[in-house]
């Protein structure tokens, strides 16, 4: 059943939004096993951003919540977890992940592929990643036009992919564009889809990730709104301060969100 992947490891809330507590190893481990079973799944890398854009649209809430993983890709919702109960919460970052997934993909012969950015983003990513990673077979890449694709250009994608063998797909797409995506090509593409968001930038070298420390402290928001102001400004200034009040609310009992089950619950006290 859609969301209710057996992932292993407990869930939270956040919002009304399932997040789990994995780690790179566990995530990366339970990517390659259902690439290896040709499975159809989707895994979201959730920030703050995912947490209110899904507080903001319902119908985004869902596509989260019927993931089959959401991992925390940014310190606050890590803190968010240790607070609901996980004190072992890591944060398992989109642009970490990608090498390891593929550094397993390489080691076990996976075919990958990747959908989204620019063209001239994912040319020089596929350079980068054959110096990184000389065995990877990339069996797929694709830019597709920003622009809301016909049905027909939808299809000749989605057979153009499954005729590709890959059977792990990156796609590089915002938030909550690439989450819609995969939930609607869950089923349709046979392969393992992952939205990493920037990572393609950060791996390609074309934008400048922040230094370890802001990551650390949960200020790699600041470093990107100052280096992509025009673009990011609403995001963060909208978004983080609503999340720093309804989560309060929400640790307070003032807001009321489903439990994790008798399973997560176990899993987390075995954790």
């Amino acid at each position: 059943m859609p969301g209710q992947t057996n992932t292993d490891c407990p869930e939270r809330f956040i919002l009304g939004s399932r997040v789990h507590c994995t780690s790179y190893d566990h995530a990366s481990s339970l990517v390659l096993e259902w690439a290896s079973q040709r499975l159809s799944r989707y895994v979201c890398v959730a920030t703050v951003n995912n947490i209110m854009e899904a507080w903001d649209s319902p119908r985004f809430k869902t596509i989260t919540n019927q993931a089959d993983l959401v991992t925390p890709d940014g310190m606050p919702l890590v803190w968010g977890l240790k607070f609901l109960g996980c004190p072992d919460a890591s944060r398992v970052y989109g642009p970490d992940l990608t090498p390891i997934v593929l550094q397993r993909a390489m080691n076990s012969h996976t075919p990958v592929g990747f959908y989204g950015s620019s063209p001239a983003v994912l040319e020089r990513l596929q350079t980068v990643l054959a110096r990184r990673f000389p065995a990877l077979q990339i069996a797929y890449a694709f830019s597709p036009p920003f622009r809301p694709l016909t049905a027909e250009e939808d299809e000749e994608i989605v057979t153009a992919i499954n005729r590709s063998g890959a059977r792990l797909l990156f796609i590089g797409l915002n938030t909550p564009k690439q989450d819609f995506w995969m939930s609607h090509h869950r089923g349709r593409v046979n392969a393992v889809m992952l939205g990493v968001g920037a990572a393609f930038d950060f791996l390609a070298g074309t934008k400048s990730q922040a230094p370890r420390w802001m990551m650390r402290i949960g200020l790699e928001w600041f470093y990107r709104l100052v280096t992509e102001p025009r673009r990011l400004w609403k995001r963060y200034l909208k978004h983080n301060p609503r999340f720093i009040v309804l989560f309060t609310m929400q640790l307070l009992g003032w807001l009321k969100f489903p439990e994790p089950t008798q399973r997560e619950a176990t899993s987390s006290t075995n954790a």
